[in-house]
């Protein structure tokens, strides 16, 4: 006889989930140090779930846990379409590609755990089972959960690596207090290979599955304040994310998945033209990119990205609009960011662009913005 485990498997498959598994609710006791430590260190975002007793123990949140549902969904690394080379571009990493993932998610947990509860109606079984989904927003940690499933296994870099899939899949869980038979967790597969730790340009990695996730390029993206300098140049023309951790991996070479629509890209959402971006009204950006899971932050981040992407690139065309941000928009991040790309782009011109910044220092009034402004004059003064 077909077992309750078994029909959720072949349901999953049917709603398009890529992989599932079944993990014990116990507490995740092997967590608690490492995630004590990040917190004591400095090392986290501050974008994850505040309350480590519970990312540790599902029982906090969630009446007598008995098992946690863990799914995958792979998506696309590559493009169908060409990237077209008509003026300077910027790039979203590939987990910002098509609808943000967290509703696409939602709709999977959602169907599934709808599944399970029509089962229980037909089968007249227990009336009191209880799910909670949950996507990364959530209180667990969603590797954890996809390791103990049976999912994959935790590299280096923090990532869940699964075996067909490598680390390119998006996880979600159900927690719930149906007892399931669970599934073997996935043993640690990187061996001695510490590509990703040495490929990380900021050297966010710690090597053990831990990250200084303050260093990461990916979070030094959805910040709102002045970027560090040190991480600028770094962040190339990426405007939101980072994938070069996961694109040097070995598990990841040659996967490239494209089984959801909803996660199909397009050329000139997430490779926008930088210029552009610096003018965006509150409308428009909504329009063109706030289906993304990269637009959560707001408009602000990406367009001091655009900025510093701009300066990457060498776009010296784009000076007239970037003094524009200098001179008139509103906020100090994008006015000081606009002025160090200043500073980068106007060495040919570079008496122009010297009066230029001399002339917004004096109507300046803002101190961070003063201090770049300031750089941006000796960056310049030195090419005279």
């Amino acid at each position: 006889m077909i077992t309750l485990k078994q029909q959720i498997i072949a349901e999953s498959k049917r709603l398009g989930i890529d992989k599932i598994g079944f993990a014990s609710a116990e507490p995740f006791y092997e967590l608690e140090d490492s995630l004590r430590e990040q917190r004591e260190r400095g090392f986290h975002s501050g974008f994850e779930h505040q309350v480590i007793e519970e990312r540790i123990y599902p029982e906090k949140t969630f009446k007598h846990p008995k098992t946690i549902i863990s799914i995958a969904l792979a998506y696309p690394t590559k493009i169908k379409e060409d990237i077209p080379k008509d003026e300077k571009r910027g790039m979203f990493a590939r987990a910002s590609w098509g609808i943000d993932y967290h509703e696409v998610l939602k709709d999977r947990l959602t169907k599934l755990i709808a599944y399970i509860q029509s089962l229980a109606t037909e089968k007249e079984i227990s009336k009191d089972w209880r799910f909670a989904p949950q996507v990364d927003t959530g209180e667990l940690v969603d590797v954890a959960v996809a390791q103990r499933a049976g999912l994959g296994f935790i590299g280096r870099n923090g990532l869940l690596i699964t075996e067909e899939f490598g680390s390119f899949v998006y996880l979600g869980e159900i927690i719930t207090n149906i007892d399931f038979e669970i599934d073997e967790p996935v043993p640690f597969g990187c061996g001695d290979c510490t590509r990703c730790v040495t490929a990380c340009p900021t050297k966010a990695l710690l090597g053990n599955g831990q990250m200084n996730a303050q260093r990461c390029l990916s979070y030094q993206t959805q910040t709102k304040g002045m970027m560090p300098e040190e991480y600028r140049k770094k962040i190339r023309n990426v405007i939101y994310g980072c994938d070069i951790c996961q694109m040097v991996c070995p598990y990841n070479k040659g996967k490239d998945f494209h089984f959801h629509q909803e996660m199909e890209p397009e050329v000139d959402t997430v490779y926008p033209k930088l210029k552009p971006m610096l003018s965006l009204s509150n409308k428009a950006f909504k329009e063109e990119f706030g289906h993304l899971s990269g637009a959560w932050r707001g408009k602000k981040p990406l367009q001091r990205n655009a900025l510093i992407a701009l300066a990457n690139v060498g776009d010296r065309s784009a000076l007239p609009d970037i003094l524009l941000c200098a001179k008139e928009d509103v906020r100090p991040v994008i006015r000081g960011t606009a002025a160090w790309a200043i500073g980068r782009l106007g060495s040919r011109e570079a008496d122009k662009w010297l009066a230029a910044l001399n002339e917004l220092l004096q109507q300046e009034t803002e101190e961070e913005v003063i201090v770049e402004l300031e750089q941006a004059v000796k960056q310049l003064s030195k090419k005279k």
